[in-house]
């Protein structure tokens, strides 16, 4: 396993708590934060440590050695005057490396502005992926990179079916990347170009998100 990271993460709304439980849950240690004693009980047996501190008081905030993580998320999209106090104070004190969830494009801005590493849409980029899944049965999950580069795992096309991936010309024809392979329970990630698809077969497939629309759309 990687080695054991530490993060601290500021709110434990529904995408806090699910972020704060799945770290902990991968062999991680979490310190949960927010201001409502109800949401720090409620995360507690799912976290290292879990402690309520409101937004404002500084002091304790800095008592947090914030510096020391490896990560601070802050979690707080329905509350714009909080969620950039806390992205300044984690500034403030030295935060190696900061996520921060953004209600809207201008939240996104202005957290970026105070000199946020990522900014993240959780409910949007969720939405993105149930549309794609809808839209193209091929979709199982996506993923956005930046410049309109998409990891996507994709039900393998028929017409790749029984091919191998030199006579479909994946890369040339496609410009696309095959990652890995996944037949039943078994993941194939040493894939050459004899490797023949067949049919159940799902893919994790690079590329630029106009490529990976081709692929979508093939039959």
């Amino acid at each position: 396993m990687d080695k054991k990271k530490q993060y601290i993460v500021f709110g434990v709304g529904r995408f806090g708590s699910a972020l704060s439980k799945k770290l902990c849950e991968m062999g991680h240690e979490v310190l949960a934060v927010d201001s409502n004693q109800e949401r720090v009980a409620q995360v507690s047996p799912y976290v290292t440590t879990a402690i309520q501190v409101a937004a404002n008081d500084e002091e304790t905030m800095r008592s947090l050695g914030i510096r020391n993580f490896d990560a601070a998320i802050v979690a707080i999209g329905d509350d714009f005057h909080h969620s950039v106090l806390i992205t300044i104070l984690c500034k403030e004190m030295g935060a190696k490396y900061i996520i921060a969830k953004a209600s809207d494009a201008n939240h996104a801005k202005v957290l970026l502005k105070l000199g946020v590493d990522r900014v993240v849409f959780p409910e949007r980029d969720m939405g993105e992926r149930i549309a794609h899944s809808l839209i193209n049965p091929h979709v199982v999950d996506l993923i956005n990179l930046k410049g309109d580069y998409l990891i996507a795992y994709l039900q393998c096309p028929k017409v790749w079916q029984g091919h191998t991936l030199l006579e479909i010309n994946v890369r040339k024809k496609f410009g696309v990347s095959i990652l890995a392979l996944y037949r039943g329970d078994e993941v194939n990630m040493d894939i050459t170009a004899d490797t023949a698809l067949k049919s159940g077969d799902n893919l994790l497939v690079l590329g630029h998100k106009h490529s990976i629309e081709r692929v979508e759309n093939l039959d």
